[in-house]
């Protein structure tokens, strides 16, 4: 089956794009459910235009806007989608069976630790008109009415991929929002949103060169500055890092009115000094998630990894105990292709009739097929359900 799988995420800078060959190996009778390989066909990164990228950043905002902004971005996304899907199946000289269209989150609402309410927009009628295929979106709804975080959904990818692991691991996504999912002998997977990774750091980035869609690029304004440790700790004593998991955030709390609560009380500091603080913050966070479940592997992806200045950051925050690599060189997955091949993954489950969550990740009642579909230019017909789900999940290469 040839899926397409389209993330964008809370930095929404870029959509990525993956065109996924998937297949079910059920000859192994050691592993019931079967072996299902992942061949990436096609990967790429599509930037946003202009005008797009810097709606989309309004709509993330804590402020009221337009609802006509609303509708005009749920079109203009999903014809974007659309175009993306169309170059990467004429790229590869394929049709998608299936699309599967994550969309753009604009509201993720916790209320005292429990979701209630997720919304991703990006109309996918225009990605099932422009290619004629099927088209599998809303993908986190489902499992918040089971309640579940709706989030991190990368936690069914990773205890697939790392299934079998010898010591306890945790796949790291460093996007606008950090996520990890442990992986352990022995033990039920976990995963949630550990914080900020590049949401805060983003905001200082922009104000400091004044691209309102500029970043840390290469971690060089961070690596100019010294962290200020009376700010560290105020930082720190967000409550919401002491939560148990499930938990679940994004930038209805991490975001530019936040920091500046923060930088109202420590007046005067250096702006290189305020993002080598961010920079660090992020590292200590994600380190001490990953402490807590005895973590003695990291594999991460995401673009905070081409942020040395992060990333070394997070090594010294995790100590020398602590292997750090990246899904690339562990797993032979491109790390910036990694959300885009977990949502094929997740239509590929969904196509199939099986849960794309796992109960110990999200903390939903039970796991559930994730979506709804969009006919494509043929009649919808589904395969016969399956009884049970792929045991691991290997890289065809």
């Amino acid at each position: 089956m040839i899926v397409a799988g389209l993330m964008a995420g809370t930095s929404a800078d870029a959509l990525d794009v993956a065109l996924v060959e998937l297949t079910l190996d059920e000859s192994d009778d050691t592993a019931p459910g079967g072996e299902l390989a992942m061949d990436v066909l096609d990967f790429r990164e599509v930037e946003f235009d202009e005008e797009l990228g810097l709606d989309i950043l309004r709509l993330l905002e804590p402020r009221d806007v337009p609802l006509a902004l609303v509708s005009s971005v749920d079109t203009r996304f999903g014809q974007a989608c659309a175009d993306a899907v169309a170059d990467a199946c004429a790229r590869a000289g394929v049709t998608a069976d299936l699309v599967v269209m994550h969309g753009q989150t604009v509201r993720h609402d916790v209320h005292d630790g429990a979701v209630t309410g997720t919304w991703q927009i990006g109309q996918p009628a225009w990605v099932a008109e422009r290619t004629g295929s099927p088209v599998l979106s809303d993908v986190r709804s489902r499992d918040v009415a089971a309640g579940g975080q709706g989030a991190p959904l990368a936690g069914m990818l990773d205890h697939l991929l790392l299934a079998g692991a010898d010591v306890p691991t945790a796949a790291l996504n460093l996007g606008g929002i950090a996520n990890v999912t442990v992986v352990a002998p022995s033990r039920d997977t976990v995963a949630f949103d550990t914080g900020p990774a590049n949401a805060l750091i983003d905001v200082m980035a922009r104000r400091m060169s004044g691209d309102p869609r500029g970043v840390d690029t290469g971690g060089a304004l961070a690596a100019r500055g010294v962290v200020v440790p009376a700010l560290l700790d105020d930082l720190l004593a967000e409550p919401y890092y002491a939560l148990p998991a499930p938990k679940s955030t994004g930038k209805e709390l991490f975001h530019a009115a936040y920091l500046d609560r923060f930088l109202a009380a420590h007046g005067g500091l250096d702006d290189h000094d305020v993002i080598a603080t961010l920079t660090t913050l992020t590292a200590r966070t994600v380190a001490d998630a990953c402490h807590r479940y005895g973590v003695r592997s990291v594999v991460a992806s995401g673009g905070g990894t081409r942020n040395p200045t992060l990333m070394a950051a997070l090594r010294r925050e995790l100590g020398s105990g602590v292997a750090v690599g990246t899904t690339h060189d562990a797993l032979g997955l491109p790390e910036a292709a990694k959300e885009a091949c977990l949502m094929a993954l997740v239509g590929w489950l969904s196509w199939h009739g099986l849960p794309a969550t796992l109960p110990s990740v999200t903390g939903a009642s039970h796991g559930t097929v994730a979506g709804r579909f969009t006919p494509g230019s043929a009649p919808l017909r589904l395969p016969e359900p399956r009884d049970d789900g792929p045991r691991r999940l290997r890289l065809a290469r």
